[in-house]
């Protein structure tokens, strides 16, 4: 399997896969290459609809140029932990902020939240967001605080007193949460419009069938929130923790017995 960075006829095949409808694991197998390498080349060069040869190989050179000018001089960065491929990583997380920026997320609050995400601490400070990012302290910042209204991320204090910005299981949760909140709004608010722009009219038929749709979304994306988090999120019983429950129910038998043979 050849290695090394696309070319530029591997660039244009990839584009024809696509215009031909061909799936990423097809144009893999096509081209001898990892389906991921694909996956990776499309998603951060605009995506299935958007991909164009020429633009991504200007894309590549430029990012490659851009990453010599960057590197440090001096003694090579630390080993990735847990043994991991330090390129793999960082193309990795190109990969995902470009999902999230597809999403609808801006690119530098993107580029954070991926950031934060791939860390196995799950959370970062302001400083050492601009340090793994070089960008500024303001950038940084006004990343966070689109986050942190979105419930994307939470803010705490350690024991320094600096503040940390947060990526878990739960803030996924709490980002659901909000979304299901603003289409709630959006209910309401296109329900009101129903009223002022008369029943029965065609731009009020409308709204009320916006107002209907999404309340549905928004009823439907709680529950399912709700569900996963008690699913997915409730820590097993202990053996200990069972023993204890038995045993008490036991105890609990025993002395009903003896209550109901002195009667």
């Amino acid at each position: 399997m050849p290695g090394g960075r696309l070319t530029q006829q591997e660039r244009q095949q990839i584009a024809l896969g696509l215009a031909d409808g061909l799936a990423y694991a097809e144009i893999a197998r096509r081209l001898d290459r990892p389906t991921s390498t694909v996956t990776r080349e499309v998603m951060r060069n605009g995506g299935p609809t958007a991909y164009r040869a020429d633009l991504a190989h200007r894309a590549t050179e430029h990012r490659a140029h851009r990453r010599r000018q960057a590197a440090p001089r001096g003694p090579e960065a630390p080993p990735q932990a847990h043994g991991r491929d330090a390129e793999a990583v960082r193309e990795y997380e190109e990969l995902l902020t470009t999902v999230f920026m597809q999403s609808g997320m801006p690119k530098m609050m993107s580029r954070v939240m991926a950031c934060l995400t791939i860390t196995d601490a799950g959370s970062l400070t302001a400083s050492e967001l601009v340090q793994r990012l070089q960008v500024s302290p303001a950038s940084v910042s006004k990343a966070i605080t689109f986050l942190d209204s979105q419930g994307f991320v939470r803010r705490e204090r350690d024991e320094r007193r600096r503040e940390r910005y947060v990526v878990d299981d739960d803030v996924w949760y709490e980002s659901l949460m909000a979304s299901a909140r603003a289409i709630a709004q959006v209910v309401v608010t296109a329900r009101q419009g129903v009223g002022v722009l008369g029943p029965g009219t065609p731009a009020a038929t409308r709204l009320d069938n916006i107002a209907r749709f999404l309340d549905f979304v928004s009823e439907s994306t709680a529950r399912a929130a709700e569900q996963a988090r008690e699913v997915l999120y409730t820590k097993p019983e202990t053996t200990s923790d069972a023993a204890a429950e038995s045993k008490t129910t036991s105890d609990a038998t025993a002395e009903s017995k003896g209550t109901a043979e002195s009667g």
